[in-house]
């Protein structure tokens, strides 16, 4: 690694949901599947709970049940992947999908 490549990656992150997840310690603990609803609920190590339509991600849409249990957190929770399904996505992913879904319930629900 060049002197460059180093002062680069020792700087800190201006995204906020970096600085959330890496300067917080922020990780997925597990996750929990509703097909029957079209829900995915990822828990986290902070005791949150992010609510998802798997309907959201065409790869887990399109799984079964125990396809969609075959799961293995990545990089001590930072990341989710499922080998047989070819799917890797992101906690980073998974709060900017919750907070979309949650804006367009709310600007539905005002109209």
């Amino acid at each position: 690694m060049t002197t460059s490549e180093v002062e680069i990656a020792d700087k800190p992150s201006t995204d906020l949901l970096d600085q959330v997840i890496f300067g917080q310690g922020l990780r997925i603990k597990r996750l929990f599947f509703d097909t029957d609803l079209d829900l995915m609920l990822v828990l986290l190590t902070n005791g949150k709970v992010l609510n998802l339509k798997v309907s959201g991600f065409p790869r887990l849409k399109h799984a079964d049940p125990a396809q969609l249990i075959a799961y293995k957190l990545e990089g001590g929770g930072v990341a989710v992947s499922w080998e047989a399904l070819n799917e890797d996505l992101s906690l980073k992913g998974f709060i900017r999908q919750a907070a979309m879904e949650e804006a367009i319930y709310h600007l539905a629900k005002v109209a």
